[in-house]
């Protein structure tokens, strides 16, 4: 009789009933005692097969609902992050170790029986017992076995699964890698989904970066107005008016394009942040460059028996704009035309996140931009710092010389910054470092001069210049 069906009281009960019955039907004078005991035997050898039978369906239909319950909750967990589920899922995992435990021992028990009853074994005995490994214990999910070396082949120990990999089962020997967007959870034993990172709208960082480059987008708006407003001034006339206006509309325009760095990438978005950056950044400081060149060859017309004159006026403005800004569009088309940025799901930066980023393209053509965009702002320096002392009151070499000083300050420090940084960090640097360096040669070039203007109009005066230049 087996184990199982005579240590439970219902199935106790049921088969001491039919052996009751039995007798009591069977125990008549006309039959043998011998028959009735021979035959009950053959009785309830039927009465227990249909009782194992039975427990052997329910106990089958339990361990499937088991494992239906388990999928649908492992299914709800990826979906809704939830302790309950989680509480819930260990539950039913446990439950259906332990079955399937069960029937490993009472293989094994069986097995043993009928090794030892087969070869006629004296020790007998040894067939009811079931070994125990008493060196190791059973690995956990999130635990792969590892062979304990020095000692016996079934002992072993638990080590956690390696990064990316998850095991959710018991006692497992490998653990598997998970999809290249998903990520183990803690418990490294379910993949979840990676989440997904960039500089956006919504965050801190992107929102402040977002209302500081519009603070400055008014501020230039109001600069220009006062410009356009008293353009018949002499500050404004002696310092080529339509210089100024290309240059603070270049500088509305940059900061306009640092917003392009905000929010999720696109291939669009891609090619304007850095071509469509890099080219009005050079228009920038090429204006900057034109006002100082233009300042000099100015001052230099004026001294006797120079012929310089002739050169000046809007050609030779119109033309060292056109070549300065000429030069970034040039080097832009071959960095479209051979390896142009596009977005880029990067998973190697941080761990268990996707950072969604514009790709460079090509390396060597960034830093083309940036080494030409450097060459005009080294240019215009130099230029500006040899012409800083010129005479003249509404002289703006000066102002220049410091814009640009800060202007090379903000992009040296860039480099090295915008290389130790990752994620969204990275482009939170580098919307950083072009808003510094465009707000910079804002406040040092036109802020003096709307000073003039609004507060000190007495100096604002063809007098007073002419009283300076002399």
């Amino acid at each position: 009789m087996e184990e199982c069906l005579m240590g439970t009281p219902q199935h106790k009960k049921t088969i001491e009933d039919a052996l009751t019955e039995y007798f009591k039907i069977n125990s008549t004078p006309e039959m043998s005692p011998t028959t009735v005991w021979n035959a009950h035997k053959a009785y309830i050898r039927g009465i227990l097969i249909k009782i194992s039978a039975k427990h052997k369906r329910d106990k089958e239909k339990h361990l499937n609902d088991i494992l239906t319950q388990i999928t649908k909750t492992e299914s709800r967990l990826q979906n809704i992050q939830s302790d309950e589920l989680h509480k819930q899922l260990l539950d039913l995992r446990h439950t259906l170790r332990t079955l399937l435990i069960d029937n490993f021992d009472k293989t094994i028990k069986n097995t043993k029986i009928a090794y030892y009853s087969s070869l006629n074994k004296p020790s007998k005995l040894m067939a009811n017992l079931v070994p125990h490994s008493a060196c190791s214990e059973s690995c956990l999910p999130g635990y792969r076995k590892v062979p304990w070396e020095g000692k016996h082949k079934c002992c072993h120990y638990c080590i956690p699964c390696a990064e990316g990999e998850i095991s959710n089962q018991t006692d497992m020997e490998i653990c598997s890698e998970c999809l290249e967007d998903h990520w183990p959870n803690e418990r490294k034993d379910a993949c979840i989904p990676r989440p997904l990172e960039f500089l956006s709208y919504e965050d801190t960082l992107g929102l402040s970066l977002v209302i500081i480059n519009l603070f400055f987008c008014f501020v230039t708006v109001v600069v220009l107005g006062i410009y356009i407003k008293h353009k018949d001034t002499s500050i404004v006339k002696a310092n080529n008016q339509n210089l100024s206006y290309i240059l603070l509309l270049s500088l509305l325009f940059s900061f306009l394009c640092s917003l392009l760095f905000i929010g999720q990438p696109t291939r669009i978005s891609c090619l304007l942040r850095h071509v469509g950056t890099g080219i009005i950044c050079s228009l920038t400081v090429s204006s900057i460059l034109a006002k100082t060149v233009t300042v000099v060859l100015a001052f230099h017309a004026i001294q006797p028996g120079r012929t310089l004159r002739r050169w000046l006026g809007r050609h030779l403005s119109t033309s060292l704009l056109l070549a300065g800004t000429t030069g970034e569009v040039v080097i832009s088309v071959f960095w479209l035309s051979f390896s142009p940025p596009f977005p880029d799901y990067n998973t190697e930066v941080e761990v268990g996140k996707i950072i969604l980023q514009c790709n460079e393209g090509s390396v060597i053509a960034f830093y083309m931009v940036l080494g030409y965009m450097g060459f005009l702002v080294v240019l215009s320096f130099t230029i500006a710092f040899l012409a800083r002392k010129l005479p003249d009151v509404f002289n703006e070499a000066q102002y220049i010389t410091f814009s640009m000083l800060v202007f090379c300050c903000v992009w040296i420090s860039f480099i090295p910054a915008y290389l130790s940084t990752k994620g969204k960090y990275m482009v939170a640097v580098e919307v950083f470092t072009i808003s510094v360096s465009n707000a910079g040669l804002l406040s040092c070039i036109f802020i003096p001069k709307c000073y003039i203007i609004l507060l000190r109009p007495d100096l604002n005066t063809k007098f007073n210049r002419i009283c300076g230049r002399r």
